[in-house]
């Protein structure tokens, strides 16, 4: 069994004209994190492993998941395939995931992260909302065999709030 959990990046601040992986989070980004942090909690059990983008918003996303679920530095890594907007590269990252992992967590951009949910899980959506978070199990053994799984939470944080 393999469980997913795709995470887009924080709502990211266009006030400063920065190049795009240089953007920090808005003010609202950091109440989202924590609505849908306080949710997840009550759902989220053992160990999970975090891969995030190098961007900046996905970074400090990240790291406030890291800092809440209170994950140990060596099961966080940041990647810069990551940084990747095409769903088959973001697939492509997640099937080099090891398969002592379990569950991983992966902080990343769209429209990759809304195309892989609706690609991956047996619920459909419209668009992964910033901070929005999908979990997705799979009755498999290897994160290379990974195909379609189920849906079985997603989290938008106008839904929470």
């Amino acid at each position: 069994m393999k469980r997913l959990i795709l995470v887009r990046h924080g709502k990211s601040s266009w006030a400063n004209n920065l190049p795009d992986e240089k953007r920090p989070l808005k003010k609202r980004a950091y109440n989202d994190a924590e609505v849908v942090l306080k949710t997840f909690k009550e759902f989220q059990s053992g160990n999970l492993t975090l891969w995030s983008s190098p961007a900046v918003r996905a970074n400090t996303t990240a790291n406030l998941f890291k800092d809440a679920l209170e994950i140990p530095s060596d099961r966080f890594t940041v990647k810069k395939e990551l940084y990747t907007f095409d769903e088959n590269q973001l697939l492509s990252v997640i099937k080099t995931c090891p398969e002592d992992v379990e569950k991983l967590m992966v902080f990343g951009h769209n429209p990759a992260m809304t195309g892989l949910v609706n690609r991956l899980g047996d619920k459909s959506i419209d668009n992964l909302p910033t901070t929005g978070l999908c979990v997705i199990d799979f009755d498999s053994d290897s994160w290379k065999e990974i195909k379609t799984g189920k849906t079985l939470l997603q989290l938008f944080p106008k839904n929470l709030r």
